[in-house]
């Protein structure tokens, strides 16, 4: 992956752990996603298809 601002997820907490959900935007406005403790797999996905899916998780559609 390019040359990319990852940022760490804010419920990650603190430190120098590795457990956590880092993402970027890329260039071509595309948001990429991956785990701290796994950087070379990544997943790309639009932003509306991110803000679907956060709207999901915030309204409890993906709950067990």
């Amino acid at each position: 992956m390019t040359d990319l601002a990852w940022q760490k997820s804010s419920f990650s907490g603190t430190g120098t752990s590795n457990d956590c959900l880092e993402v970027a935007t890329a260039p071509d406005g595309l948001l990429r996603l991956r785990e701290g403790d796994q950087p070379a797999a990544v997943v790309t996905t639009v932003p509306a298809q991110w803000d679907v899916f956060v709207k999901g998780i915030k309204a409890g559609e993906f709950d067990l």
